[in-house]
């Protein structure tokens, strides 16, 4: 065992004296693997740690969980915490109701389930007439099975969902009869990133890959998606492919059929950035499946149709994207006809009871417009300050739909709104014990390293003195296209309410400012995103919101990247570095599920000796440097994680254990039956919650309760 003292001088809020913990970390042997690339070879001592199965690596986990446990549970106000965030968590939560056929759909949670309860009603104004449709916390006993998507078939008498075991992306399609409740067929098993998606009540379309008989499933490379037609009351077996597999291999294919079931559209992709579209007619025997846009240049999915139009957003030769019009026989882009313009602003484009809706992003804020289906703006629909909108949507017939607004200060509340007349109602506030008067949002802008303006929203509690000493948590994610926006989050309450200051930077890489602001971060340009998070580091610092010895910076996946990167190359900037579920290895992330999928944002290190070099200098993996103090670290991954598998993290935490050149203490977290941030149980989301919370200010050297 690597022995490591921890020597914590202690000031601010626990009583002046220092301490001095010993550290037991596992022993962790190293192998001699090396590899080669482009003449420069690499070693990865750790390759053993990929192997998350072997009795090898499961006794080093239970080991590292041991030491990390210890850690915490010295920790003297650690439960108090857990105490705090058990009572702001548990409160009744109802979900924005959804009609299909005669019935509103809607998902509840009493306060502490493990997972949200779906009910039913005839009459949405009451909800206390509601029958229970389907409770998942009956699905195990331990809450590692878990509802993820569903659906209903066109008349609503059909219900399939899609449960997935241990938070794995794998998933198994279960039919059920909405009005007996029975089980409709066998389940279909082995379905990955997909959904189910009707044919009239006969049947769906599902996506899946195959797996080689004997490969762990959980870390095998996920290619050659495919797409077939399950026919409700045959055998699996039987399932009629329609497309993909070897003869269209393609890493990604969604199926979807169009509200009218007129057609069937198919969208294809190489990686997380652009994609082919496909449309066939189902009114018509043996109607060939027609290419839309085949370059994967663009993004673009099926709005709505009308008759023979489709009507698609893209962001074709519109990097915010617009709304176009085009016939069905002859969809390709030299015959489409612009319906809503692009604008400056991002735009998210849905459509419900005869109209569109756009939701732009307007400096991170939600503003959202109703549109004819003629492109004619009809009218914006207000909110109450800046925030977050979702739900704008429903079935052509339907003339109401509800909706959600929430803020870091607002708790998501849902209102009805009225089609028509564009009346907007108040329909249900959750009852969480919040006041938002009690605090501060604030939305500035600062200067990134190549002079870029980059915005970040700061959180504090209302009298704060900016005076360099308060505990920061500075979150980011910079990728991907994905724009993180404010919500309410009653675990945030916690660290407001004893004085902590929270603050997202919408650095680039994400999709806050359309395609230009995503491409800026990516492949030879992903420097800038960590650039841009450090840069947000040193403007809470230099405007004396926190320091150094105060600030936390937290990211997950994308952004477990991002903090693995910056930890490593401004390893001063921070107190505590908490990077979650993370690509750290940058070298073999392709190596694994559906890695690959994510080069059009990373690039790979076989693509060129430029693309390696980049890659190589700023792999988080591969730039721990012995005798280096790096911040106090909590790492944190799940053994089903098969999305970003655990193997990055445990090499990282390895090498970090190994050449950490201070005091600070490098744990990590392994969690059980749990995924890519799912599969997890309230119980355990508290105590990881409350973990965290306890790891910062602890190794911060503040006392929240004094």
């Amino acid at each position: 065992m690597k022995k490591l003292i921890l020597c914590i001088h202690i000031t601010l809020s626990f009583s002046a004296s220092s301490f001095c913990q010993k550290l037991n970390y596992p022993f962790t042997p190293t192998v001699d693997t090396t590899d080669t690339y482009f003449g420069t070879k690499v070693k990865d001592p750790y390759r053993w740690l990929e192997n998350d199965s072997s009795e090898q690596t499961k006794n080093w986990v239970i080991a590292e969980n041991k030491v990390t446990m210890g850690y915490i549970a010295q920790i003297p106000f650690r439960d108090r915490i857990k105490k705090e965030l058990t009572a702001d968590y548990n409160y009744p939560k109802l979900f924005a109701p959804v009609k299909y056929g005669d019935w509103y759909y809607f998902f509840k949670n009493s306060g502490l389930q493990n997972q949200d309860v779906l009910f039913r009603m005839k009459n949405a104004s009451d909800t206390t007439t509601a029958e229970l449709f389907l409770d998942p916390n009956t699905f195990s006993n331990n809450g590692a099975v878990t509802l993820q998507e569903y659906d209903f078939s066109p008349d609503a008498s059909i219900f399939s969902y899609l449960i997935s075991n241990g938070g794995s992306d794998w998933r198994e399609i279960i039919v059920k009869d909405t009005k007996t409740g029975k089980q409709l067929g066998d389940t279909i098993r082995n379905v990955k990133f997909s959904d189910a998606s009707w044919k009239g009540n006969d049947g769906f379309y599902y996506s899946t890959y195959i797996i080689p008989e004997g490969q762990n499933k959980l870390v095998a490379e996920s290619d050659h998606h495919t797409i077939f037609y399950h026919k409700l009351g045959t055998p699996q077996s039987q399932d009629q492919f329609i497309y993909g597999g070897d003869k269209q291999p393609h890493r990604y294919l969604f199926a979807s059929v169009t509200e009218d079931q007129h057609y069937l559209i198919i969208s294809a992709s190489e990686s997380t950035f652009g994609n082919e579209l496909y449309v066939e007619d189902l009114t018509k025997n043996e109607s060939p499946i027609r290419p839309i846009v085949t370059d994967l240049q663009s993004n673009q999915y099926v709005v709505d149709t009308q008759g023979d139009n489709l009507y698609i957003s893209t962001n074709r030769n519109a990097p915010h994207y617009k709304m176009i019009r085009t016939k069905a026989d002859n969809p390709t882009p030299e015959n489409w006809q612009d319906l809503i313009p692009e604008t400056n602003n991002v735009v998210e484009l849905s459509s419900g009871g005869g109209y569109f809706f756009a939701k732009y992003m307007v400096d991170v804020k939600s503003q959202v417009f109703q549109y004819d289906m003629d492109g004619k703006k009809i009218r914006e629909i207000k909110f109450p300050t800046a925030g977050t909108a979702s739900g704008f949507g429903c079935f052509k017939n339907q003339s109401e739909f509800f909706y959600a607004f929430t803020s870091f200060t607002y708790p998501s509340t849902i209102y009805h709104y009225d089609i028509k007349s564009g009346k907007s109602d108040f329909y249900n506030k959750p009852g969480v014990q919040f006041n938002p008067e009690d605090y501060t949002t604030e939305q500035v802008f600062y200067t990134s390293k190549d002079g870029s303006r980059i915005p970040m929203y700061i959180v504090y509690k209302k009298g704060i003195h900016l005076n360099g000493l308060n505990p920061t948590y500075l979150y980011g994610y910079g990728g991907f296209d994905i724009s993180e926006t404010p919500r309410f989050s009653t675990f945030l309450m916690v660290w407001l309410r004893h004085g902590g200051i929270y603050a997202l930077a919408n650095i680039r890489g994400g999709g806050e400012y359309g395609e230009q602001w995503h491409f800026a971060g990516t492949q030879m340009h992903k420097q800038n995103v960590f650039d841009d998070f450090i840069a947000a580091g040193e403007y809470l610092i230099q405007k004396k919101y926190t320091s150094s010895p105060f600030l936390a910076l937290a990211g997950g996946s994308n952004g477990g990247l991002l903090v693995g990167a910056v930890m490593t190359q401004r390893p001063d900037l921070m107190r505590v570095a908490l990077p979650s579920v993370g690509v750290l290895d940058m070298l073999r992330y392709n190596k694994f599920t559906a890695g690959a999928g994510w080069s059009s944002d990373y690039g790979t290190a076989e693509d060129s000796l430029a693309m390696f070099q980049y890659l190589l200098a700023y792999s988080p993996l591969h730039n721990v440097k012995p005798g280096v103090q790096y911040p106090a670290t909590y790492i944190w991954t799940a053994d089903h994680d098969d999305r970003v598998v655990p193997g990055h993290s445990l090499k990282f935490a390895a090498t970090l254990q190994k050449d950490n050149g201070g005091k600070n203490p490098i744990l990590i977290s392994i969690q059980h039956n749990a995924g890519h941030g799912t599969g997890m149980d309230t119980e355990k989301i508290l105590n990881e919650s409350a973990d965290t919370y306890a790891f910062i200010w602890y190794n911060m050297g503040v006392n929240p309760f004094q």
